[in-house]
């Protein structure tokens, strides 16, 4: 059983794009959507620096973008099981059919520009902490007035707060953890920091007419399978003010019998991630069209009937 799944902010490089703009019809999708959107998502994609691209609200309909135009590529293909980690569950929310794409990237240009407000009140970021027992981990953030954001399995939680309360874990890590490590984010999303970003998502997602999952659409809020696409709107709402649980994502992705899992551009992080938490389970992280042949063959062998 093949699952498909979508990276979220940071995984982004500048200049990621480029080789995906050169495949047939590419350039004139990107062209529409960037239209759509009102975000010249070519550019940002193909031209722009680590800070410019490092922008909330840029970053977010970026990453939405890739991983729908990556996934295009692939051709008619039919996981068992989608996921996006953060703002990737928009993407995922398109694989699933429960948006279209425009939809999508409208919804996370919103999303992005909520977000980038609610950074914009106080500094704040992110930061991952590399191994160490999540336990210990999590109640040394909670007593250094941290949020745990990101629980990612693998022995990686991602820590969220102000910049100086990061400065701070920096010098006083958990005990068992070898690195902390700042991410490429600009703000401390999933925390209680970007509530003021809920109200207007919320609108936002009032706006879409939603379809109902056609495949297992798997939530950062618990794990869970969600059934309706009325539900996933609602999801993606909360979720940006609440940690993502990766961690119970990959325990659903072992549940419903997973064999093969597929990374859309910028692929990378999330097969990292399942290497170490899913033995046993091919992986596969699309970062250029050169790896679009291998992907193909992978899918085929574990979306056989």
């Amino acid at each position: 059983m093949l699952v498909l799944v979508a990276p979220g902010q940071g995984a982004q490089t500048p200049g990621f794009l480029t080789p995906w703009l050169e495949l047939p019809g590419a350039a004139d999708r990107v062209a529409a959507w960037s239209d759509a959107i009102g975000l010249d998502l070519a550019r940002y994609g193909t031209q722009a620096d680590a800070d410019e691209i490092r922008d909330t609200a840029v970053a977010q309909p970026l990453l939405v973008a890739a991983g729908l135009l990556s996934a295009a590529a692939l051709g008619d293909i039919s996981p068992g099981a989608v996921a996006g980690h953060s703002v990737g569950e928009i993407t995922a929310a398109a694989f699933a059919g429960v948006l279209d794409d425009v939809s999508a990237l409208t919804l996370v240009r919103k999303r992005g520009l909520a977000m980038a407000e609610a950074a914009a009140i106080t500094e704040t970021g992110m930061s991952a902490l590399l191994g160490g027992d999540p336990e210990v981990s999590v109640a040394h953030l909670e007593k250094l007035g941290l949020t745990p954001a990101n629980i990612n399995g693998a022995g990686q939680i991602v820590a969220a707060g102000t910049l100086e309360q990061l400065a701070a874990l920096a010098e006083d890590k958990p005990e068992g953890v070898r690195k902390v490590v700042p991410l490429k984010v600009a703000g401390a999303f999933h925390t209680r920091h970007m509530a003021p970003a809920v109200d207007r998502l919320a609108e936002a997602a009032r706006q879409l007419t939603p379809d109902d999952p056609k495949v297992a659409y798997v939530s950062n809020k618990d794990g869970g399978a969600v059934a309706t696409g009325a539900e996933v709107l609602d999801r993606l709402v909360g979720q940006v003010a609440n940690p993502v649980r990766w961690d119970l994502c990959m325990e659903t992705f072992k549940g419903l019998g997973a064999t093969a899992l597929v990374e859309v551009c910028p692929g990378g992080t999330l097969t990292g991630l399942a290497k170490r938490a899913l033995p046993g389970v091919k992986t596969l992280a699309l970062k250029s069209p050169d790896d679009l042949d291998a992907a193909r063959e992978l899918i085929a062998e574990h979306t056989r009937a």
